[in-house]
């Protein structure tokens, strides 16, 4: 799903969308990371290359901080690379990624924390505009689901983010979160209502009393 293709209570996946052929790629991006981890250098390239824009978008919406995302997902790899010799295939090896980009993220609002702010990244239409020039077709449904995705519960939008605009099964996404395949379900659940919610309260163009 791409950013404004569809609304978020249109008639989305359980764990069975994801066909044979999501399947098969799940399949070989884990072999390209097996090989990988065994020296396999072109490998490590196709892995990257496979799955770089999923891991983007992921930190990209999880984040708050879209001028960054290119700098969490190289943190991601970095870690990544450095661990690909440990990762046995026990899970996808997406999935795996994926999880690797989460603590990316909490690592990264930690140390955020603890240090002054030098930059306000809260206003994420504004992050996006940076990220994306207004020219670009699709930019304005861009920004609306970055300021819409920015007002929920951090955990139902990691979930949502997952299973809505990536296309993780509950199952990946549970195991990416860390937590029961059914409080994904009620996150992804409550985010999609929560969503649904903010865009019927906003006025349509042309409407009375719309900017």
């Amino acid at each position: 799903m791409q950013p404004g293709s569809r609304g978020p209570d249109g008639p989305r996946s359980s764990d069975s969308s994801r066909g044979p052929a999501a399947r098969r790629n799940d399949g070989q991006i884990t072999d390209w990371a097996l090989a990988a981890g065994g020296g396999d250098r072109e490998a490590a390239d196709r892995f990257v290359r496979a799955t770089y824009e999923d891991v983007r978008r992921f930190v990209t919406y999880l984040s708050s901080d879209a001028p960054g995302a290119d700098d969490l997902a190289q943190e991601t790899y970095l870690r990544a690379m450095g661990g690909l010799a440990r990762f046995a295939g026990r899970s996808c090896a997406r999935t795996w990624l994926l999880s690797i980009a989460r603590r990316v993220v909490i690592d990264r609002h930690r140390a955020a924390a603890v240090r002054p702010r030098t930059a306000d990244t809260a206003d994420w239409q504004t992050a996006a505009e940076r990220a994306q020039p207004r020219h670009l077709p699709g930019f304005e449904e861009y920004a609306a689901v970055l300021d819409a995705l920015r007002r929920l519960d951090p955990a139902r939008r990691q979930a949502f983010v997952l299973t809505q605009l990536l296309g993780a099964s509950y199952a990946e996404a549970a195991a990416t979160a860390g937590c029961p395949v059914g409080t994904v379900r009620s996150r992804v659940a409550r985010a999609r209502r929560e969503l649904a919610g903010q865009w019927r309260a906003e006025p349509e163009e042309g409407a009375p009393g719309a900017g």
